[in-house]
């Protein structure tokens, strides 16, 4: 395990080391966590935990806005940072073993997909606005976005995200979706505060509502 003090030692860790996941506190060396998390976001796919002091909703919702995995309040219990750290590995294991599969199949029949100012080529993995502009994904963004356009207008919770997903465990706890969600839209929308591409149903899930091509 490996312990950073402030923001800059962070970074020079995650240059250096081969890191899993991320345990990040909100005031860390009185540096705002929340800009710490958001540059960690844009250089590494690496699950992040943020934990907070405070009992805040919004707090949590900026975090989880982030990219953040999952978060913590203090005060905590050792058994609930261990089952959220395990749950939060897990789906990233997963996503990785899955890849393989996914690409294998993609290799064979993958489509090309037009979506508002967007072309996803599958077989090439590939992301590109109109323009010829590439966008770059993570896996998982890749994944999730595929399924979005396999299914648009189509009301999807949570869970049929999970399962269509494969490999992911639900729990009650668990905003990895929401988190997921939020950082493909910042990947995908105009404007990804006011998303028009990947719509919140209130209290159901998520649906694509833009036109979808296949090309």
């Amino acid at each position: 395990m490996l312990e950073a003090r402030d923001g800059s030692e962070l970074v020079q860790l995650l240059g250096e080391q081969t890191v899993d996941l991320v345990t990040l506190d909100l005031n860390l060396g009185g540096e705002n966590g929340f800009d710490l998390a958001r540059q960690v976001r844009a250089s590494r796919n690496v699950p992040i935990i943020m934990i907070t002091g405070k009992g805040d909703t919004i707090d949590r919702i900026v975090g989880l806005e982030l990219g953040a995995d999952d978060y913590i309040a203090k005060r905590f219990h050792v058994r609930e940072v261990l089952a959220r750290v395990h749950a939060v590995l897990r789906r990233y294991a997963s996503t990785a073993t899955a890849a393989p599969a996914a690409q294998v199949t993609a290799a064979t029949t993958g489509p090309r997909f037009g979506f508002a100012d967007w072309v996803l080529d599958v077989d090439r993995r590939e992301l590109r606005s109109t323009s010829g502009v590439p966008r770059e994904l993570t896996t998982a963004e890749f994944n999730l976005l595929v399924v979005f356009l396999e299914r648009p207008s189509r009301v999807l919770s949570r869970d049929n995200i999970m399962d269509l997903l494969k490999g992911h465990e639900w729990s009650p706890l668990d905003r990895s979706i929401d988190s997921l969600i939020v950082r493909l839209r910042r990947k995908i929308e105009p404007e990804p505060e006011t998303p028009r591409l990947i719509k919140t149903v209130r209290g159901v899930g998520y649906a694509f509502a833009v036109d979808v091509r296949r090309l």
